[in-house]
């Protein structure tokens, strides 16, 4: 199949040009080692940058930028300034939203209309949310009497500190919104980082750390170092001049985070994978059903930690909601996002989709029906069409791990089987998101409270929105992003008592 989406900008290619190396204490610099690694476009397979390897000197020598800053001039910076350089930021985004947004689909694979929309609202919303923040971040004032004391001969209260170096590790899967998770609270709360992207996709966080620079935002204050998880990313978690680690990834990765942030005993916030339950009562809107599960399961291509994977639907509406699903799945565009009539897009890579397919091969072999999808169209890139598995159950491979992928897996349950439905969709070691779909919303409520996990919807998936905290319970995370609680993982609190 002939590719005739349309290339990208000049703007574009030239920024693809560029050597491109790590950010530290404001300059780009090449690897201590001279190794680089390729940048492909999923939708082709070709390589489209060139990028620095770095390993732990980079690190280091990050770390060292950034510990400098936080002591030196970003400390001398008020509330209000953080806040004015956040809007700013904001601003810029939005400035650059085609070039932004030309790199994101490059780098990971989204279709122009997401991306875009990614770009030009969602990640300028984010940063505006966030400038709120810095002026209203405050302690307390406590009744406390030290030693004793009388009220009147002394003064009890909290200080709220940043945490201090931040390191971040990224996925590929939405790079920018990634990125822009970790960049916003450490500003909002004057902290210092070093960020390690995905080295699948760093071309957005590259470009954001730039625009981070002409805000306002210090030499040093943010500092991005490329490579593998092997090397840089190992050594980010376990530096010991790294006071707090925010990973967003796999749950297996978590694992290796927590033991190497043991190192210094450093704080730790993960957000981690999910195998998000849709559970569809029998007397729930079709006309949003339908739309709502497809769209919760192959928004990203399924490579969404917050994709709602397993579908428990009423057997007296099980066939009109596959069906329907399954014709808007046969129906979605498989392209290049360049081409802005695609729908759906690549995979990451080619590991990914064998990996996907893998899983897709052991439902059937388990007794799973495959209602449509399931194979990768002849054509360059790494797609693989959106899938629909049915009779499923708890002990089915696809079901029980995360695939990351456009896979959809459904079973049916029956009057009467609401606290058995619960269960099953408990019955994973995840806890991320969840949603239940029905008219009466005293059911709903009900259902809310017993599905596990960090976010539950009702008649919608994964709504997503800056003021709401999001994160995941059980093998899904600890901590929360977004809203409030996003930024307490990087504040520390200091009590101060004072008598007279």
């Amino acid at each position: 199949m002939t590719d005739t989406s349309p290339g990208p900008s000049r703007t574009t290619l030239d920024f693809l040009g560029r050597e491109h190396g790590h950010l530290i204490n404001g300059r780009w610099r090449p690897s201590v080692s001279g190794e680089t690694f390729d940048v492909q476009d999923p939708a082709t397979g070709g390589c489209i940058a060139r990028v620095a390897a770095g390993g732990a000197a980079e690190i280091d020598a990050a770390v060292r930028a950034a510990r400098a800053a936080l002591e030196g001039p970003w400390s001398r910076f008020t509330a209000a300034q953080r806040s004015a350089v956040l809007w700013k930021v904001a601003d810029l985004v939005q400035r650059d939203h085609q070039l932004l947004c030309e790199l994101e689909i490059l780098d990971s694979g989204l279709p122009a209309s997401l991306a875009g929309y990614i770009c030009a609202t969602v990640v300028p919303e984010f940063f505006r949310y966030y400038a709120g923040w810095p002026t209203k971040i405050e302690g307390a004032t406590v009744p406390a009497s030290p030693q004793g004391k009388l009220p009147g001969e002394s003064l009890s209260f909290t200080l709220r500190e940043p945490i201090g170096v931040v390191g971040a590790i990224t996925p590929w899967n939405s790079p920018l919104p990634m990125a822009m998770l970790k960049i916003a609270p450490v500003l909002a709360t004057g902290c210092t980082l070093v960020l390690k992207p995905a080295e699948l996709a760093p071309l957005t966080a590259m470009r954001l750390a730039e625009i981070c620079a002409e805000a306002g935002v210090p030499d040093g204050v943010i500092n991005l170092v490329n490579g593998t998880g092997e090397s840089a990313g190992a050594a980010l978690a376990a530096h010991p001049g790294v006071d707090k680690i925010a990973f967003t990834g796999s749950t297996e990765v978590g694992r290796l985070i927590v033991r190497a942030a043991a190192s210094n005993l450093k704080k730790v916030t993960l957000e981690l994978g999910g195998k998000s339950p849709m559970m569809v009562l029998a007397d729930a809107d079709l006309e949003q059903v339908i739309p709502g599960a497809a769209r919760a399961c192959f928004f990203l291509q399924g490579q969404n930690c917050m994709a709602g994977t397993r579908l428990f639907v009423h057997e007296r509406i099980h066939d009109k909601v596959v069906e329907g699903i399954a014709s808007i799945a046969r129906a979605m565009k498989i392209g290049p996002g360049m081409d802005p009539s695609s729908d759906f897009g690549p995979l990451i890579s080619a590991r990914q989709r064998e990996r996907v397919a893998g899983y897709v091969e052991a439902g059937r072999r388990e007794g799973a029906e495959l209602v449509c999808g399931g194979r990768s169209p002849a054509r360059p890139g790494y797609f693989f069409e959106p899938t629909v598995l049915i009779r499923t159950r708890n002990d089915m491979t696809p079901v029980s791990q995360e695939i990351f992928g456009p896979v959809l897996c459904v079973q049916s349950f029956g009057d009467g089987d609401l606290d058995s439905v619960a269960r099953d969709a408990n019955s994973t070691v995840y806890g991320l998101s969840g949603s239940v779909w029905t008219r009466d919303l005293g059911c709903a409520m009900q259902m809310v409270r017993r599905i596990d996990a960090g976010q539950v919807s009702v008649n919608i998936h994964a709504a997503i929105d800056p003021a709401m905290p999001f994160g995941g319970n059980k093998q899904s995370g600890w901590g929360r992003e977004f809203g409030k609680e996003g930024l307490e993982p990087y504040l520390k609190t200091k009590g101060v008592s004072m008598t007279w």
